[in-house]
């Protein structure tokens, strides 16, 4: 149902499908289109890293499609439903009234005011502040949702035109639209609170248009696009948390600027040094900061694994720019803490290694006692952090009580879902990272 919308709030949409962003059911447009994004670059640019062992609906067979697409394309097909109408976005399904019952999907008990198990709230882009209750957003325009939705559109219809060529057309018609109406409506559009006031608190838009903008100029060849992405990454020539010590939940997010490495692909040689020269200062903003035995130089906020995994990204985009090695220590380190060297001795991903996450916060492990096979958990966090979130208490004794003396800390356990949380984007960004490995 439609929620806090101008004229049409009440009104039935259509917007089943998707992921859900992680061990709850709300399900977001940025996380989304960041997550599609990623699984369509790394199939673009390492195809032969994935296999097809399995059907689009999940279950074992090839059916012809590497299984990195059948998982775009899922992907694709509910960010369409999320922009059914040109001057219409949708941005969020769901909210943390959510959080009231530990339900697996098929008995969601959540009641949004239509009924427990009801219809949920989908939130349009508005460009306003939004929260049906106490707490509000700082939302001011459209076009951070609207740049990720029109790279993912963009990229999905040059990786389907051989495949379905009426998918992409269609992709290609929606992208050039949600791009448009990012550029008429600057800003940022945050996800929306309910009963708990956190959410996503994106301050960065730019960096979406640039990477909206130049997937557009490699699916069309209009140079105005490419200028237009030029511009926009002189806005945030440098993704703001590197280098800082902290930063708000999901405050400049994504936590690497794809669309760097996207004008270095496509741009003359002077556009070329630049970027990579944006990316060498925000690498470099990092490795200052690691001056520790692990080599970490990142901030351990909330979902800390995805800066890893992030920062990883963008060492390798600026190693295959421009064949300087001078990151290649802090990048390796990045991984290797997320595959176990860290204080724990945790891979921090589930079924990888010895020793992961046995435990991680999912009604879907818990109560179907399934491994996540492959599922990137948030990631320690600074403890001040840990211990001021609400609703966060250890079901069972830390075995991790002896690291767990520091500013930072992890538990593998179900009941925290700060540091043990299986997470969609994360999860999907370190598909290029290894993807990337697999080809080298």
């Amino acid at each position: 149902m439609l929620v806090d919308h101008p004229t049409r709030t009440g009104e039935f949409i259509p917007v089943s499908g998707g992921w859900a962003d992680a061990s709850d059911y709300l399900q977001y447009g940025a996380t989304t289109a960041h997550a599609t994004t990623m699984l369509l670059l790394a199939y673009r640019d390492h195809p032969e890293a994935f296999a097809d062992r399995f059907q689009a609906n999940g279950l074992p067979g090839a059916n012809g499609i590497p299984d990195v697409l059948d998982e775009a394309r899922w992907g694709l097909a509910w960010l369409l439903k999320m922009y059914p109408e040109d001057d219409l976005l949708l941005n969020q399904l769901a909210d943390d009234r959510d959080h009231t019952f530990w339900d697996l999907p098929v008995n969601d008990s959540a009641d949004y005011g239509w009924g427990r198990g009801g219809k949920r709230p989908v939130y349009p882009c508005t460009g306003k502040p939004q929260g049906l209750f106490e707490n509000k957003n700082r939302s001011t325009g459209l076009a951070s949702t609207a740049g990720k939705y029109a790279a993912a559109f963009a990229l999905g219809a040059g990786a389907f035109t051989e495949r379905d060529s009426a998918f992409a057309r269609r992709l290609a018609e929606r992208a050039r639209a949600v791009y448009a109406l990012g550029a008429a409506h600057p800003g940022v559009c945050q996800t929306a609170p309910a009963r708990s006031p956190y959410f996503y608190e994106e301050d960065d838009w730019a960096d979406d248009m640039e990477l909206g903008a130049v997937e557009l100029y490699t699916l069309t060849r209009v140079w105005t696009y490419f200028n237009a992405a030029l511009q926009y990454a002189a806005l945030e020539p440098v993704s703001r948390w590197m280098g800082q010590d902290t930063a708000r939940h999901y405050q400049w997010y994504p936590w690497h600027n794809n669309g760097h490495y996207e004008i270095w692909r496509t741009g003359p040689d002077s556009a070329k040094r630049l970027v990579a020269e944006y990316y060498r200062r925000g690498l470099e903003a990092v490795a200052g900061r690691a001056r520790n035995g692990f080599r970490i130089g990142i901030p351990f906020i909330w979902c800390s694994n995805n800066l890893l995994a992030s920062f990883a990204t963008e060492a390798t985009f600026y190693r295959r720019m421009t064949g300087d090695s001078t990151y290649l220590e802090y990048e390796t380190a990045a991984l290797d803490w997320l595959f176990g060297t860290n204080p724990w001795g945790v891979s921090m991903v589930i079924g990888l290694g010895d020793n992961y996450p046995r435990t991680p916060h999912s009604v879907v492990a818990e109560q179907l006692h399934l491994q996540l096979t492959g599922g990137l958990v948030d990631g320690p966090v600074y403890r001040s952090i840990f211990a001021n979130l609400r609703g966060i208490r250890l079901l069972e004794a830390d075995e991790y009580a002896p690291f767990n003396t520091g500013f930072i800390v992890y538990h593998d356990d179900v009941g925290d879902y700060s540091t043990n949380e299986p997470i969609m984007d994360g999860t999907a960004n370190l598909a290029y990272v290894l993807a990337a490995r697999v080809a080298r």
